[in-house]
């Protein structure tokens, strides 16, 4: 039951605070991502427990899970946090000031590289507004995760979200010279069987499952390989060594196949696109901020991606 005494009160600011604990799950990410120390994150969230007079979160010695409380609590402080936000946005439409908060969500490599730059490019315009990048390579749990924007690529959209396409994209096989010096240049998929394969694991169930298509003609290739790997960038650091062939983003790739670093094979057929996607969740009202950065986002990207398309 919560705590009714009259010095009880709960503000925006931990309503924000929790819901970025109940999507990291671990208060020491908390603390990393709000520049402040452990022992200060721990009182912080004891201080918000002893007001509401419940327990929001088991400690485990890995992560954090919340207690029924605390899933009850952070439910409904989504919608609280959604109707301030169009307030403010309803506000700041007398001015062209950006003002809150703006939690985005890319993957590694690609927001580094591509997402994180525009991020401060965008912030100069507008120092007024609170920007938070979060990195991961795991599907969001949307709406407890935080997150006002999620970039993806390749993923198919949740059908309850809202999906903007931001940019094309499309992938490409590709190894170092090297490797093809020594072990030949495949002519069709099927040779694929034959070469050692560089796999990307990630969370599709059918990672190992090479798809392609030419002429009308539908083709997948089961691949195999002594070096497999969930992240990208490491994925591209063995095809520049010169472990294998590699299926990756003409945005990651097209740097190395252009200084000759790697060369692109199987021109002739053509891998499933991996359009790049915004992604936020459906409201009565979609925050200004929101708008302004995804417009952003595409007008830039998209500009990037002609070049690239140039480039080839």
């Amino acid at each position: 039951m919560l705590n009714k005494s009259k010095e009880w009160s709960t503000s925006s600011d931990d309503l924000h605070f929790f819901m970025r604990v109940a999507a990291l799950s671990s208060l020491t990410e908390v603390a990393r991502e709000l520049g402040l120390s452990l022992p200060a994150v721990s009182k912080r969230l004891a201080s918000l427990e002893n007001k509401l007079g419940v327990q929001l979160v088991k400690r485990t010695t890995r992560r954090l899970e919340l207690t029924q409380e605390g899933a009850l609590y952070a439910a409904g402080a989504r919608p609280i946090l959604d109707q301030l936000a169009e307030l403010e946005d309803t506000v700041s439409r007398q001015s062209e000031v950006l003002r809150g908060s703006l939690q985005i969500n890319a993957s590694f490599g690609f927001g580094r590289r591509h997402i994180a730059p525009l991020i401060s490019a965008f912030a100069r315009l507008h120092p007024a507004l609170n920007i938070g990048l979060q990195l991961t390579s795991q599907p969001l749990n949307w709406p407890e995760s935080g997150i006002d924007i999620d970039i993806r690529v390749g993923d198919v959209p949740d059908s309850r979200l809202i999906a903007r396409r931001i940019a094309p994209n499309f992938r490409v096989v590709c190894a170092s010279p090297d490797y093809l010096e020594r072990h030949g240049v495949p002519e069709r998929v099927e040779d694929l069987a034959a070469h050692n394969c560089i796999v990307l694991r990630q969370h599709e169930s059918d990672y190992a499952i090479w798809r392609f298509s030419s002429e009308g003609r539908e083709i997948a290739q089961k691949v195999q390989g002594s070096l497999t790997t969930n992240d990208g960038e490491v994925a591209m650091r063995l095809a520049l060594d010169g472990h294998g062939l590699i299926l990756r983003s003409w945005w990651d790739a097209h740097e190395a196949i252009g200084n000759g670093k790697l060369k692109q094979v199987l021109t002739r057929y053509q891998a499933p696109s991996a359009d790049i996607y915004a992604v936020y969740a459906h409201n009565r009202q979609i925050p200004r901020r929101i708008r302004c950065f995804v417009d952003y986002l595409s007008h830039h990207l998209a500009a990037n991606a002609l070049m690239l398309h140039q480039e080839r």
